[in-house]
């Protein structure tokens, strides 16, 4: 990757971060970049998002998205260390699927399955390329703050329909592309980032370093339609009672504006 001299605020988690370099969008790079991130310093730096909350302040307990999973066929994209699998596990989903760019990721979660008497067949695969899943075969597939690292969202999309089942269930959360352009500055709200910029970037956390593109909410609704989807339902507001417990001053800017957005969508 060619990195260019553009610097900009950008929002990762939580916090600002100043020292997003724009680079050119080469998929073996940002692959290896991001494999590597997250075989390394990954939940070190970002944690671990995972059911029954889809991101900051939005619960599935609440939004009861996937409802009864008893007997489902489930697949994750982006499977992290397992905790979404072993939720849907634990309430008795019959077959249990995951695929993630890493390898540590996918031992972890192996760990984890296996210490609460849960299985998962896993590959460790980019979302966007084909690697062995069945299709035609899963009642949902979802994805808890991981699409969004995808470096084909149309082709990731495609493949998606592809695994699930007619009328198959797609549930995904991201943070929102809003707020990845505000930042809190002197107890006001301001604009950093132009929201239409969806170039890629890379970001270095300490000695880790990461590479993402900030998609507008209407890349996500075209390419979910352009692969066959109807979208059921789209989450934006924050949960009240989550962010009443949570005195911090991301909390405060979740009650201003969105921060993370899930969408369920049908295949057709």
């Amino acid at each position: 990757m060619d990195k260019h001299s553009v610097y900009r605020t950008n929002v990762i988690g939580a916090g600002e971060v100043g020292s997003a370099i724009t680079v050119d969008m080469d998929k073996s790079s940002i692959h290896k970049t991001n494999s590597s991130f997250w075989d390394t310093k990954g939940n070190d730096v970002l944690g671990a998002t995972a059911l029954p909350l889809y991101g900051a302040f939005v619960s599935e307990e609440k939004c009861q998205l996937f409802g009864d999973v008893s007997g489902k066929k489930v697949l994750e994209i982006g499977c992290g260390s397992g905790h979404s699998l072993q939720y849907l596990g634990e309430r008795q989903a019959s077959e249990l699927w995951g695929t993630d760019i890493s390898e540590k990721q996918i031992e972890k979660t192996t760990q984890l399955l296996t210490s609460n008497g849960l299985s998962a067949k896993l590959i460790c695969s980019p979302m966007e390329e084909a690697c062995g899943i069945p299709e035609d075969y899963f009642d949902f597939v979802y994805s808890v703050y991981a699409i969004g690292w995808t470096t084909d969202l149309e082709g990731t999309f495609s493949m998606i329909a592809s695994y699930l089942k007619k009328d198959g269930a797609f549930i995904f959360s991201w943070s929102h592309p809003i707020h990845k352009c505000v930042v809190a500055e002197n107890d006001m709200l301001v604009f950093k980032k132009c929201y239409f910029d969806e170039s890629w970037y890379s970001v270095s956390l300490g000695d880790s370093t990461l590479s993402l593109s900030d998609r507008k909410l209407s890349t996500y609704v075209n390419a979910l339609s352009k692969a066959g989807f109807v979208i059921e339902e789209m989450i934006e507001q924050s949960d009240e009672e989550i962010m009443q417990s949570q005195n911090s001053d991301f909390a405060k800017k979740a009650k201003m504006l969105p921060v993370t957005f899930v969408i369920k969508a049908r295949k057709l």
